[in-house]
């Protein structure tokens, strides 16, 4: 039997989170601003969507747009406020100046989860060299998922590095064991060939909105990506 792929939704709320729940999702990414890229939404915003959906809710650690951490307590802080709300997952992931991983950032911020799992987000594709990053945060207690496109550009420009990515991770490499969720300019077209090369994890943001970025969820739109996933005729 196929293990049935995971649909990752954004979500900016808890209507969101119901359709994207109606529709198929799996699990949400919940922000706050998508313009932005998203940002830490409020613990009272996780709570009614804690309260609204049964699938896990995975939460966005970030202050601002880019990849830089700035005020690392605060983040600390929201995460622990987050987590006085029920919340167990997380998305977060930082770059110094030069490229490379904020460890230090990334380090209080796992710590402050400590016994979450949590995705290391698309500062990934803004790495100076995102090999290098895969072994300096190897081992981190909680990272089981790297989101990415494998391209600042998107996943078209970014295919041939996720496939890379993708044959690493089946050969075991050390630094390649979490899962790769694909996101950022991902379009139904490319699945065949992410799915054929076994990449079994999605991300869909705008996707879900056909109307626009500040539209809600559809469910229509997330039910065809689940289609398409299960390869069912939409």
């Amino acid at each position: 039997m196929t293990k049935r792929a995971l649909l990752e939704v954004i979500a900016l709320d808890a209507a969101d989170a119901v359709a994207a729940e109606t529709g198929g999702a799996d699990r949400l990414e919940l922000v706050s601003d998508m313009a932005a890229d998203g940002l830490t939404p409020t613990p009272r915003t996780f709570a009614a969507v804690r309260a609204a959906v049964g699938i896990p809710v995975r939460v966005m650690l970030r202050a601002a747009d880019g990849f830089a951490a700035g005020e690392v307590d605060a983040l600390c802080a929201s995460a622990a406020a987050l987590r006085a709300e029920g919340a167990e997952e997380f998305v977060f992931g930082f770059l110094d100046a030069d490229g490379r991983p904020d460890l230090a950032a990334v380090r209080a911020l796992a710590g402050a989860v400590e016994g979450c799992r949590w995705t290391f987000h698309r500062a990934i594709d803004r790495a100076a060299d995102r090999a290098a990053l895969r072994k300096e945060l190897a081992g981190l207690p909680g990272l089981d998922t790297y989101l990415t496109a494998g391209s600042p550009a998107g996943v078209t420009d970014g295919l041939p590095t996720l496939l890379a990515e993708r044959a690493r991770t089946a050969d075991g490499e050390p630094g390649y064991e979490p899962r790769l969720l694909v996101g950022g300019g991902l379009v139904l077209a490319h699945l065949p060939e992410l799915q054929a090369a076994g990449v079994d994890a999605f991300h869909i943001g705008g996707a879900a909105r056909p109307s626009g970025w500040e539209a809600p969820v559809d469910p229509a739109a997330v039910a065809e990506w689940r289609g398409a996933l299960e390869g069912v005729p939409v």
